[in-house]
């Protein structure tokens, strides 16, 4: 298992600007990027120690630029944040806890001496409380763009760090995954800090010591496309994070029938993944749904996006993240299916939607 894998780099490569841009006035521009992720499997449970499985969805992005600017005469370290508007439009404050924390932690890494001031824009297409995972994405962009900005180089684990410390203030309790998820190129199986990168199987290529369907001329491609669907509501995964702590605190047998539970629908569907078992795939992240709908991290609104998938012909359909709000996931098994879903969620009240392919996808940015 590789340890702490993130999005753009394996461990033993490092992580470095775009090369220098410049502004009109002449001064270095420093650009990062990353996108959003998508929980298939596993979420609220990751943060007690079980497996989750995630997937990048690079459609979208993140970007964040980083200037320096001018410090008073006070001499202290200044840093601003601010989302880009559409279009040339004009930049709004952004006033997020989490990010706060991101330059004293990165002078401190990197060693960098003296009073620093900086304007950092961020532009991001991610819709914010709908657990596709925007405040780390943006933390990873803006850590990007901090390190391209000083010319300094960072290796997975130091932009783990950085981003994991900013989470934790957004969220309270983070168990990392999306940390990592905001940055992969691939699906990846996440537990316990750690996270490796899963293959997707393609026709004909049958996993080491596979039996059955391969061996009846059979193939092992795992075919199916995700479709996300926004309710249009809003949850707070910090407020979710809270009501199952409450839960927990209160029946310790609740907890561990969760977390058993979730973990073997978890460990089954990478299992499932595997070996091409598509069905298989859906079936599980509809029971993580009841699961999770039994907590009460479910809403009337999003149930109804559940039902819509599923009676619309997807193979599987649950929330996507944490809950109370935010957007739901289903898996189709081929394009037709995905397109009928996507028309029955926005009959249900899905205000957008997305879709997804299972696969790698390559990002050359760093």
């Amino acid at each position: 298992m590789m340890t702490l894998t993130n999005a753009r780099t394996h461990p033993d490569r490092v992580l470095s600007g775009a090369g220098g841009d410049r502004d009109l006035e002449g001064g270095r521009i420093g650009r990062g990027r990353a996108h959003a992720k998508a929980i298939l499997l596993g979420e609220h449970a990751v943060v007690y120690g079980a497996p989750a499985l995630a997937i990048p969805v690079p459609q979208l992005a993140v970007t964040a630029t980083a200037r320096r600017s001018r410090c008073s005469d006070e001499g202290a370290d200044r840093v601003s944040f601010a989302l880009a508007g559409p279009g040339n439009g004009a930049v709004t404050p952004l006033a997020a806890d989490g990010l706060r924390c991101l330059l004293p932690d990165f002078k401190a890494m990197t060693g960098i001496d003296g009073h620093v001031c900086v304007d950092v824009i961020i532009d991001c297409s991610i819709p914010q409380g709908r657990g596709l995972g925007s405040s780390a994405a943006c933390a990873r962009a803006a850590v990007l763009a901090l390190a391209d900005l000083f010319d300094r180089r960072l290796d997975a684990r130091e932009v783990f760090d950085l981003v994991q410390a900013s989470e934790k203030v957004a969220h309270g309790r983070s168990s990392g995954i999306d940390a990592l998820a905001t940055g992969a190129t691939s699906p990846l199986l996440f537990r316990s800090g750690a996270a490796r990168e899963l293959p997707v199987p393609m026709p004909g290529h049958a996993p080491e010591g596979a039996h059955g369907r391969a061996a009846e001329g059979g193939s092992y491609a795992f075919d199916g496309l995700f479709v996300l669907g926004d309710s249009g509501v809003s949850g707070s995964t910090k407020e979710a994070v809270e009501l199952l702590w409450r839960k927990f605190e209160r029946s310790a047998e609740t907890q561990a029938d969760f977390i058993l539970g979730a973990s073997r629908l978890t460990r089954a569907a990478a299992r499932d993944l595997a070996y091409g078992r598509t069905a298989d795939f859906g079936a599980r992240m509809t029971e993580n749904h009841k699961l999770l709908r039994a907590l009460g991290l479910s809403t009337d609104r999003i149930d109804g996006l559940v039902d819509a998938a599923l009676a619309a012909g997807s193979l599987g359909a649950k929330i996507s993240g944490g809950g109370l709000g935010g957007c739901v996931i289903a898996l189709a098994a081929e394009p037709r299916q995905a397109g009928a879903t996507v028309r029955s969620l926005h009959e249900a009240g899905a205000v957008r939607t997305w879709v997804v392919p299972m696969g790698r996808f390559t990002n050359d940015d760093n």
